[in-house]
């Protein structure tokens, strides 16, 4: 059973940084695409960052030049390296792996960023 688990997350005052990661265990087939969405209070959810199994990125404009998206896939694991953090930051994290033609998410991470 494929499952993904997000760590993390956590309360930081504006400006700083935050490191997430995201670990995808029982995948028994290679990991394709992956991201990392967020979720703040009232909002639909959005994706912010994707990377392929090849490396190549894509940022939301919101988060560009202050977000990095990277992956081990020796590892099985995404990162999202989170710089110049923002009050409307704050929002549940979560990351998606897609195997095959099939998607999967992990729990979430709440990220508070503070003023």
């Amino acid at each position: 059973q494929v499952q993904l688990v997000e760590s993390g997350g956590g309360l930081v005052h504006a400006g700083g940084s935050l490191r997430l990661s995201c670990v995808v265990s029982g995948a028994f087939r290679p990991i394709n695409a992956m991201g990392w969405y967020r979720q703040a209070p009232g909002k639909q959810r959005e994706l912010i960052a994707s990377i392929t199994r090849a490396g190549t990125t894509n940022y939301a404009d919101s988060v560009k030049g202050r977000f990095t998206i990277s992956r081990d896939n020796a590892e099985n694991t995404v990162y999202l390296q989170m710089n110049s953090l923002k009050v409307e930051d704050t929002a549940v994290f979560s990351c998606n792996a897609q195997i095959d033609m099939r998607y999967y998410w992990g729990q979430g991470t709440q990220v508070t960023v503070s003023s």
